[in-house]
């Protein structure tokens, strides 16, 4: 017997939404039958993204171009969701870039920037989008963070320090809701193909191809492969389904056994 998702008739806010991971968790959940808005900064790719999959799926998508650092752009943008499609059932804090150096190269603009991008871009949508879930009975956050949050590495700040965070923010926002059925977890992301991974690769002038790349740094992983976005997108669908309602607080490796915490 097939799992079902029971996902259709939802609807998902997806911050980051235009390319790689969060483009891959928007056309995942617009296939399962979901209503799906996705923020970026870049209209052009975001507009190109949602009809992309508006075509690949039959789902409405809607496309807004949100600077998430401006608290006010990111309320708007939960508002324009909800107004498109009557109710906001699920919203993923996708945003973010990887911003890693030793301690005392990180100045206090850095710190802000990160921390702004990463930490309080999630606070805010979630805290626009939750009474909206409390209306409608329940719903679903799960933010983007990587295992780093939990074991940082050498030259790894302020990213690994933002991301412990909003792992952090996770659990403590998991007990305040679930009485009210509004489960919140985490999905921390390790190797996975995306446009860092593409900007890297052009950063080394050429000398090899991106299949090369990819799998020249695939090798220290476990499993012998840097991850794709399509899998983060399978794990993040599960959590934000019928099948995930007993998973609150939560925040689950997904990193190719990469990591050494659990």
């Amino acid at each position: 017997m097939a799992l079902e998702l029971e996902l259709q008739g939802k609807a998902a806010a997806v911050t980051g939404g235009s390319d790689g991971i969060g483009r891959a968790i928007a056309s995942k959940l617009a296939a399962e039958g979901v209503s799906v808005a996705i923020c970026g900064r870049r209209e052009d790719v975001l507009e190109r993204t949602a009809e992309d999959i508006r075509l690949r799926t039959g789902s409405m998508v809607l496309a807004v171009q949100t600077d998430v650092t401006k608290p006010g752009e990111v309320e708007a943008f939960i508002q324009k969701t909800v107004e498109a499609f009557g109710r906001v059932d699920i919203l993923v804090n996708n945003v973010g870039t990887s911003s890693a150096s030793l301690f005392e190269n990180a100045t206090d603009q850095v710190w802000k920037e990160d921390f702004d991008l990463k930490v309080f871009s999630a606070i805010r949508a979630s805290r626009a989008a939750i009474p909206h879930m409390r209306r409608v009975g329940g719903g679903r956050i799960v933010n983007i963070t990587t295992p780093a949050g939990k074991a940082p590495g050498h030259a790894s700040v302020p990213t690994s320090v933002s991301r412990a965070a909003g792992i952090a923010l996770t659990k403590a926002m998991s007990k305040d809701h679930a009485r009210e059925h509004i489960l919140v977890n985490t999905v921390c992301v390790g190797s996975i193909k995306s446009g860092q991974w593409v900007r890297s690769w052009k950063a080394e002038g050429g000398r090899r191809s991106l299949e090369e790349f990819y799998r020249q740094s695939g090798k220290e992983i476990p499993v012998g492969r840097v991850g794709e976005a399509e899998e983060v997108a399978d794990l993040v669908a599960f959590l934000v389904s019928a099948r995930g309602s007993y998973i609150t607080g939560a925040a689950i490796n997904i990193d190719g056994g990469a990591s050494a915490t659990v």
